[in-house]
């Protein structure tokens, strides 16, 4: 069976040891922002650029300035600020958890001025950005608004859907967001009905190649089954953190009508993947899904290793991918072998 397959990574990258101590600095009142915004396009566009030498479908530019998933927009909106450090999943990384006063309101917008400042360097792959989901945003936050958990919600998924609308309109060709609380074990089936409606919330009136990623584990069945009903073009797997479980889930209820993104490239360890198991589980996925195209991609966002790891995974997915194309006989999307 032949059908189409492309790579991209993720989300965002662990920041170079140069930048660390540059934003530190500049925290520090001993940098200026310019010589930080400098720094910073210059080790994005090695991000970049790195993708980009891969062949990859979408690129990312790697969100280096980016404290926290959630920070860049809580900084940027009104009624809402960063507080103390928590644990984001059962990682070793900390967020600061967003406090909502009241709803919140832009004051500027956060993904547009990237893409502008980078798309150039992405082509002839194609853009991509990436925001938070905003049922994970909403439960991970405090919310001291006096609106209910929906209210507050939906009002997050409106301004996230200005966030989009003004990236597609800068050049963004596809569009992605997180919801790894999704795999919350304690998650109940209401708050996964109210992403149905965020979802058609965030991505209205977005015309853009739409995905939905979720990672660090797998969810329940019953969770599983909603996610794959949901208005999205895509949704991302993390499969080689539990292939047999996600496998399991994948031959029970299929991925409905949606392109399946396979996360086969562990992100959340420094070892080279073992290349056998990764055309196993690909194989084993292509075997049951039966699809017209697939993406091959991370298990979760590069900042979670060091920097030098994070480049190295990504070498690691593009070569893979191009590999599996050969051994697997499947059409492999390569925008610089088209240009």
């Amino acid at each position: 069976m032949t059908f189409k397959a492309w790579s991209n990574v993720l989300g965002g990258f662990h920041r170079p040891r140069l930048i660390r101590h540059a934003l530190r600095d500049f925290e520090r009142g001993s940098l200026a922002f310019g010589m930080i915004e400098d720094l910073l396009k210059t080790a994005s566009a090695e991000i970049i650029g790195t993708q980009v030498s891969l062949g990859m479908r979408f690129v990312t530019d790697g969100m280096l300035d980016w404290h926290d998933i959630f920070r860049p927009f809580v900084e940027a909106w009104r009624n809402v600020y960063p507080d103390g450090l928590l644990r984001y999943f059962d990682n070793n990384f900390f967020y600061r958890i967003p406090v909502f006063k009241e709803e919140p309101e832009p004051s500027k917008l956060v993904l547009a001025t990237r893409i502008r400042a980078f798309k150039e360097l992405a082509e002839p792959a194609n853009f991509k950005v990436v925001i938070p989901g905003p049922l994970t945003f909403t439960l991970l936050s405090k919310n001291e608004s006096g609106l209910s958990k929906e209210e507050l919600a939906k009002s997050i998924a409106k301004v996230l859907n200005m966030e989009l609308k003004e990236a597609v309109s800068a050049g963004a060709l596809a569009v992605q967001i997180d919801e790894p609380i999704v795999i919350d074990p304690y998650i109940e089936l209401d708050d996964i009905n109210l992403l149905s409606d965020l979802t058609k919330i965030v991505f209205d009136g977005v015309e853009a190649f739409k995905i939905l990623a979720i990672y660090f584990g797998v969810p329940k069945k019953e969770v599983y089954k909603k996610l794959i009903d949901l208005k999205v073009d895509s949704i991302s797997l993390p499969l080689i953190e539990n292939p047999k479980n996600f496998l399991d889930l994948i031959k029970d209820f299929g991925v409905g009508d949606k392109i399946p993104i396979l996360g086969v490239i562990n992100t959340r360890n420094i070892y080279d993947d073992n290349y056998d198991l990764v055309k196993n589980i690909v194989k084993k996925s292509v075997d049951i899904i039966k699809p017209d195209e697939i993406g091959l991609t991370t298990s979760s966002w590069q900042d979670l290793i060091p920097y030098r790891y994070s480049l190295r995974k990504t070498v690691i997915l593009g070569e893979y991918a191009e590999r599996l194309s050969r051994e697997l006989g499947f059409d492999y999307i390569n925008p610089l072998s088209i240009v």
